[in-house]
């Protein structure tokens, strides 16, 4: 009997990476290794990376520094690199000078050749370092090992074409390339079969779905087909891009039972002449207007956004205008950020780079305000009942599951964990800041 190979894979950064990794999981139980929590038992650990903000950065080579250790102790052990940042010019080759005891680096365009890049490896006893400057078609049809059996994500366009001076990510996910309706709706039907209640289907900008595929699909188009879908429960999307947010996209969430009303759309700033100089494409009226409307159609619709601070030239005037967006908008939930430099992005060339301590100051008036408003909005639902989707037992007690509404807010309730993976109607007890307390009607 052969000994079990083993396989430890870190996933950093956001939902499409977890994807991705689910993808190179699947890639690898296809070869026969099986997935282990614990890197010193592992034949190959593989890190999935993220350069959208260096703090992402500075944990992968942290972490490929501490691996130099176990790979002296186990020679055979293969230490690979993918993501996004090896995509960024010059990585690989910093890789090669600082960590020589990576053996394969790969990108984000070729994951699919892993199986082959590990044969390589075992078979000639030696590195592989592969990074494919531009993307080909969009492979299909790969396995994927999925987290979990409740709720599955599902690329449904990668890359961007927006080119907000902050980001990189079109330089390291490429142009938009968006799947074709129908593998997007087997990949779901699947996932249906499979028990799975609730699909999240994913992109950098999700509202740009369909405008490379030269037909009259687009994101709205493709809500209405998935909701067809017989025994699916539930269909969330991310990420969007207020810009391309059309009226008919909210007429597609307001109409499809089975989408859930909840709108996440990343602000950055509430300055026209800050959103000017990210490049966003939109003004803060064009914003506040696609808010009305939606508020309009879906009144209990959950809004939440990202906010960035202290951005290149952000005055005092930029920052209330920013404050002004959130009491106006009163989102649900916000994941605010603090502007730092990306190499190779327009905006870490600017002028007026912005202290650190105003950032800081910044940043928490800003989540001081938010987590006022967070707590309100949650208050405001007690005595309400809520369709929760159970997802399981509560992590720091056993006695209570939690689950999500369709608005995307956390509920706990007393319960078994037999009730995961069910529909259960909650009444509200209490509004907490992160989630809601309640009992099962």
């Amino acid at each position: 009997m052969t000994e079990q190979k083993l396989a430890h894979l870190v996933t950093f950064g956001c939902q499409m990476n977890e994807a991705d990794s689910e993808l190179m999981a699947g890639l690898l139980e296809g070869m026969g290794y099986d997935c282990t929590d614990d890197p010193a038992q592992a034949d190959i650990i593989l890190l999935n990376t993220c350069c959208v903000r260096e703090t992402a950065e500075n944990k992968v080579w942290g972490l490929l520094g501490k691996l130099k250790r176990l790979k002296r102790q186990k020679p055979e052990l293969i230490i690979g690199v993918s993501g996004c940042m090896p995509q960024q010019k010059g990585v690989v080759a910093e890789i090669k000078r600082r960590f020589p005891h990576v053996d394969l680096v790969l990108g984000t365009y070729n994951r699919h050749e892993l199986p082959d890049m590990i044969g390589r490896i075992r078979s000639d006893r030696a590195k592989v370092h592969e990074v494919w400057e531009e993307a080909g078609a969009l492979p299909e049809g790969f396995p994927v090992k999925r987290q979990g059996g409740i709720r599955a994500w599902v690329p449904v366009i990668h890359g961007c074409n927006n080119f907000c001076t902050y980001c990189i990510v079109p330089h390291v996910r490429g142009r938009e390339r968006s799947r074709r309706p129908e593998a997007v709706v087997e990949d779901v039907r699947k996932l249906v079969e499979q028990g799975y209640q609730e699909v999240t289907l994913l992109g950098q900008n999700v509202n740009s779905y369909g405008k490379d595929l030269g037909s009259e699909m687009d994101f709205a188009g493709l809500l209405y087909r998935l909701n067809e879908i017989e025994n699916l429960w539930r269909i969330r999307y991310m990420t969007s891009h207020p810009r391309d947010f059309s009226e008919r996209l909210v007429e597609a969430v307001a109409a499809c039972d089975k989408v859930c009303e909840n709108f996440h759309l990343p602000a950055q700033a509430g300055s026209n002449r800050v959103l000017k100089r990210m490049n966003r494409g939109y003004t803060r009226e064009y914003y506040l207007d696609l808010v009305a409307k939606i508020r309009a159609m879906i009144p209990d619709a959950g809004i939440s956004t990202d906010l960035m601070v202290g951005f290149p030239g952000e005055t005092e005037e930029d920052f209330a205008q920013t404050v002004d967006l959130v009491r106006q908008v009163r989102y649900d939930q916000a994941f605010t950020f603090v502007y730092n430099p990306r190499r190779g992005t327009p905006a870490a060339g600017m002028p007026d780079q912005v202290p650190d301590e105003v950032k800081s100051r910044r940043i928490q008036e800003l989540i001081t305000l938010q987590k006022e408003i967070a707590l309100g909005q949650n208050r405001a639902l007690e005595g309400s009942i809520l369709e929760v989707l159970v997802e399981g037992t509560a992590q720091n007690d056993p006695g209570l599951v939690t689950g999500r509404c369709r608005t995307n807010k956390q509920v706990t309730f007393l319960g078994t964990p037999e009730l995961a993976g069910r529909l259960i109607q909650v009444k509200i007890d209490e509004g907490h800041l992160a989630y809601l307390a309640g009992h099962q009607v």
